[in-house]
């Protein structure tokens, strides 16, 4: 029974995911920072208050805060955007040198235009002869 659970942590999956839920929260400081302590000010320039936590909207005696709403919507459209440009396209594109060209797999009938192996002789969809 350890044994088989020993195998599921130390299997990659479960390594990796445990390394992105770390850097993740590393991630999520560092656009906190940036949204307090670079973004909140710009707004705060042009609007005259430092975040929009100060929308609020009163209904039948209660309070919704869309301003935090807001806020929280700003943070995580500057995570995702700094996840994408600075961890998936590189990482995308490093991939992407070191894989190379892939390999045409599959060939195109010249009669009805459908695609096809390349090892075939006739066309599946027409029954025409390919070369």
């Amino acid at each position: 029974m350890l044994k088989g659970f020993r195998d599921f942590v130390l299997r990659g999956n479960v390594l990796d995911l445990a390394v992105a839920v770390i850097i993740g929260a590393a991630f999520t400081t560092i656009v906190a920072s940036l949204t307090k302590d670079i973004i909140n000010p710009l707004v705060a320039a042009i609007v005259g208050k430092p975040d929009f936590s100060y929308l609020v909207f009163h209904l039948h005696g209660g309070v919704i805060t869309y301003g935090n709403f807001i806020n929280a919507v700003i943070a995580f459209i500057l995570l995702a955007a700094v996840i994408y440009f600075l961890i998936v396209l590189p990482a995308n594109r490093l991939l992407a040198r070191i894989k190379g060209p892939e390999a045409a797999t599959t060939k195109t009938c010249g009669e009805c235009l459908s695609e096809i192996p390349l090892a075939a002789h006739r066309c599946k969809f027409c029954g025409q002869p390919v070369a």
